[in-house]
C-alpha cells in the first residue's frame, strides 16, 4: 500500500465511471473491490458518488446524461491526466492534431478540467488540480493501477501524447511483441499494444487496470455479482495475471495481480 498526497503532471490522477445505473454500480464496485461510496448532490435526482478505500479517494461515478445515451455512448470509464493548465493543454492538443470536445471549464473549487480527443479517436480528460488532488491511495486491492491506450494507429498517437505531455513511449528491454511502455519522468504508468494486438472493430479507447489480491477470484466474483469476462484470467510471464471485466451496465475495465502475487 502507497499513500499518494501530490499530483505530478503527466500521471494518470483520477478515474470516473459513467454510469446508466448509478446504485447498482454503488453495490458492485463496494462488494468487488471494498469502496465505500459517499454522494454528493448535484441537482434533483442527480448525485456524484466518490469512492473510498482506507478513507484515501480511489474512483468517482456519475449517472450519465440523456443525450449521452441517446446517442449510443455506451457506460464507460473516464481517465484524467494532470496537466499543469489546463488552458495551455488544450490549446496544444489542438496543435498537434487533437480535438477539444469540452474547452476548459472550472470544476467548482476542484480543479480545472477539459475533454480531449486524441488524432486517433481515444478520449481522456486532462485535469489542473486545485483542491482535489486525485487518487489517495495505490498498491492495494481495488485502487487504479494501470492504464492502456488502445488504438489502431501506435505511430500517431505516440507523437501525440509525447508531444502534449511529455511522454516517453517506447518497447521494453527485450519485448518483441510490438507491446510500448508509456513513461512519465521514472515512473511507468501504462502501455500502448501494437495496433495487431488490439481487437478488430475496437474503438480507439483507454482500458483502466485495477489492483486485485487474486484475478482469477475476483474475475468469478465478478461474474457472480453480474459482469462478463470478456477476456479470462491470463497470465504474462513476469508481469502478472489480468482480467478484462464488463461490468453489469457494460463498462469495460481490467482486474490485474502483479507477479509478486500471482
Amino acid at each position: 500500500m502507497a499513500h499518494i498526497d501530490t499530483t505530478v503532471p503527466g500521471s494518470f490522477c483520477w478515474v470516473e465511471l459513467a454510469t446508466t445505473d448509478q446504485n447498482a454500480a454503488k453495490a458492485f464496485y463496494a462488494s468487488l473491490f471494498g469502496w465505500a461510496a459517499s454522494d454528493f448532490p448535484m441537482g434533483p435526482g442527480d448525485f456524484y458518488t466518490m469512492f473510498k478505500l482506507e478513507d484515501r479517494d480511489v474512483a468517482a461515478g456519475y449517472t450519465m446524461r440523456k443525450d449521452e445515451q441517446q446517442l449510443g455512448v455506451p457506460p464507460h470509464w473516464n481517465l484524467y491526466i494532470a496537466v499543469e493548465n489546463a488552458d495551455a493543454a488544450a490549446a496544444r492538443a489542438s496543435e498537434l492534431g487533437g480535438k477539444v470536445l469540452a474547452p476548459p471549464f472550472d470544476v467548482f473549487d476542484a480543479g480545472r478540467m477539459v475533454v480531449i480527443q486524441d488524432p486517433t479517436g481515444a478520449i481522456f480528460h486532462a485535469w489542473q488540480p486545485l483542491r482535489h488532488r486525485g487518487i489517495g491511495i495505490s498498491n492495494v486491492h481495488g485502487a487504479f493501477c494501470w492504464a492502456d491506450l488502445n488504438t489502431g494507429d501506435v505511430a500517431a498517437a505516440r507523437a501525440f501524447y509525447s508531444g502534449l505531455l511529455g511522454w516517453k513511449i517506447e518497447p521494453g528491454e527485450k519485448d518483441p511483441s510490438g507491446y510500448l511502455h508509456i513513461s512519465n519522468g521514472e515512473h511507468m504508468i501504462g502501455g500502448v499494444p501494437s495496433a495487431e494486438q488490439v481487437p478488430p472493430n475496437t474503438p480507439p479507447h483507454w482500458l483502466l487496470y485495477f489492483e486485485v489480491a487474486d484475478c482469477d477470484a475476483s474475475t468469478a466474483k465478478a461474474t457472480e455479482l453480474g459482469a462478463r469476462a470478456l477476456m479470462p484470467p491470463m497470465s504474462l510471464e513476469g508481469v502478472g495475471r489480468f482480467a478484462v471485466i464488463a461490468d453489469p451496465q457494460g463498462a469495460v475495465f481490467a482486474l490485474f495481480t502483479p507477479a509478486r502475487r500471482a
